[in-house]
């Protein structure tokens, strides 16, 4: 239950951010719950495996290389979900800004008592 949860909290995020930052547009509803689910799944998968690689970087940055990571997962993913467009790398990243913010909340509230 806490699962659906999240995935319809980071859909709501998704909207939030459409809003937020230019060139960040989301179609609706059912696009951010795509959206959220792929770049979920982009984010344990190919975003794991850079996350591992650029571990240098990031510790270089002090982790502020995540957020790029971040962001080019938001750019896949919007390449791959009809009705959910990223207009380059810099939405893409204060996209994941504000993304990163906003599940922080999320976290917070679906966090296990």
């Amino acid at each position: 239950m806490r699962l659906l949860l999240h995935w319809i909290l980071s859909a709501i995020a998704l909207l939030v951010v459409s809003h937020l930052v230019p060139g960040f547009h989301v179609a609706g509803l059912v696009p951010a719950l795509i959206a959220a689910l792929v770049i979920g799944l982009l984010n344990a998968t190919i975003g794991l495996f850079l996350k591992i690689l650029t571990f240098p970087l990031t510790i270089l940055t002090l982790g502020i290389f995540l957020l790029v990571i971040n962001g080019a997962m938001i750019l896949v993913a919007s390449s791959l979900v009809p009705g959910f467009h990223v207009r380059g790398l810099v939405p893409a990243f204060w996209g994941a800004v504000v993304l990163a913010l906003l599940g922080m909340v999320i976290k917070a509230v679906t966090k296990k008592d």
